[in-house]
């Protein structure tokens, strides 16, 4: 019996080890920007608002948890989740989150659109009229991220372009703006520029993650 006790604290223990890296909000962070595709530890840090130093630390432990991996380019290390799963794992957990955390959801309503704004959950209308023509699906996230993953019919305009390029979009159709997903601001300040300059816009809060998650 002692030996079985053993054995079954061991495998919680191990178990374990997951919920204990993930206790980390940065982790979280870094979790969610390599959903976007393979990253440098340097333009982690950056993205993350954390030195070098701090980035590099909080990756050892993900990797040491077998969340991610590394793979060498030339001088470069660059780093992308171990597998489709920890992005999948990632979704579930800010999920249950939003539904169980009353902190968590007044926290997201001060940095949520207007109501009106927000594009509903029925993914299945929206890329149909996507196919049809009759929105326009937009990216706004950085170029790489867009060439590694994105959402289907979807065209690529990063938000530090968008004011630039804004004759590249119709304004006879809705523009439904999407970037890393539901704590990303970059869809909303979009669709603020949007709606400024007389586009009708959206804002779609799913990322490449969600949209992955949820199709499955």
């Amino acid at each position: 019996m002692k030996g079985a006790r053993k054995i079954k604290d061991l495998l919680y223990e191990q178990v374990a080890r997951i919920g204990k890296v993930l206790s980390s909000p940065k982790r979280l962070e870094l979790i969610e920007l390599l959903c976007q595709g393979e990253k440098t530890v340097e333009t982690l840090a950056r993205e993350a608002s954390i030195s070098v130093k701090l980035t590099s630390a909080h990756l050892r432990e993900l990797r040491l948890a077998s969340l991610v991996e590394t793979e060498r380019q030339g001088k470069n290390i660059r780093y992308r989740l171990a597998d489709k799963s920890v992005a999948d794992l990632w979704v579930q957990i800010h999920t249950l989150a939003e539904e169980r955390l009353i902190e968590l959801q007044l926290a997201l309503r001060k940095i949520a659109t207007q109501p009106d704004d927000l594009v509903g959950n029925d993914r299945e209308s929206l890329m149909k009229a996507a196919r049809k023509g009759e929105v326009v699906v937009l990216d706004v996230r950085p170029t790489e991220e867009y060439l590694a993953a994105h959402l289907p019919f979807a065209r690529s305009i990063p938000l530090e372009e968008l004011r630039q390029r804004l004759a590249e979009l119709p304004k006879d159709r809705a523009i439904v703006a999407y970037c890393r997903g539901p704590y990303c601001l970059m869809a909303v300040n979009a669709v603020a520029l949007l709606k400024q300059e007389g586009y009708s816009a959206l804002h779609l809060r799913d990322g490449v993650a969600e949209w992955a998650a949820a199709s499955e």
